[in-house]
């Protein structure tokens, strides 16, 4: 599970990582951000138009990074190992309708993020062959939550192990649900 933490104005994006039993197992947290980007946050509704970068931890330090670039209208997030080695990327494929993500490696499309309906609050995963390997669910944090703050949780339920690199870009995927999607639909991020 991907927990973001609550807070009542959000200037960096910071998230828990749970496993299956509740354990803590890393974290997420926003890199990279003066003080001049925190301001912007503060007093404008511009954040999908300012590129994002979120290191993806656990106990021993770095084990993904993610950069979200600037956007206009679709996104794109591009998923490194901590040494800069490219992994792939999750590029948001459609505008209108049901929200898909393609994930692409090594300029092949190794799979594929499908929302399972136009509000875009469940996801499949599917590989490369459209076989499900994987689902993102938006846990309900009850109305005050959701009215009040910005976070947000989402459980990713991976059904079987998975051969990388879509390994990373299913762990990658909840995050680039958030980061691409709630965040600019969200006030005061």
């Amino acid at each position: 599970m991907v927990s973001q933490k609550t807070k009542l104005i959000e200037l960096t994006n910071e998230y828990a990582v749970f496993d299956g039993e509740g354990r803590q197992i890393g974290a997420v947290v926003q890199v990279g951000q003066s003080g001049l980007k925190k301001a912007v946050r503060l007093v404008s509704n511009i954040d999908q138009f300012l590129t994002h970068h979120l290191e993806v931890r656990d106990a021993s330090g770095p084990v993904l990074v993610l950069t979200r670039p600037a956007k206009f209208v679709k996104s794109r997030v591009v998923v490194q190992r901590p040494n800069g080695q490219p992994i792939g990327e999750i590029v948001q494929a459609n505008v209108f309708g049901k929200i898909r993500f393609d994930l692409v490696a090594n300029g092949q499309l190794v799979g594929s993020i499908q929302a399972e309906n136009w509000r875009a609050w469940d996801f499949a995963i599917l590989d490369a062959a459209g076989t499900e390997v994987a689902r993102i669910t938006k846990k309900w944090e009850g109305l005050a939550r959701t009215l009040f703050t910005t976070a947000d949780r989402y459980v990713v339920l991976v059904h079987f192990r998975l051969p990388e690199p879509l390994a990373s870009m299913v762990v990658a995927s909840a995050l680039t649900v958030d980061t691409a999607l709630k965040q600019d639909d969200r006030g005061f991020n």
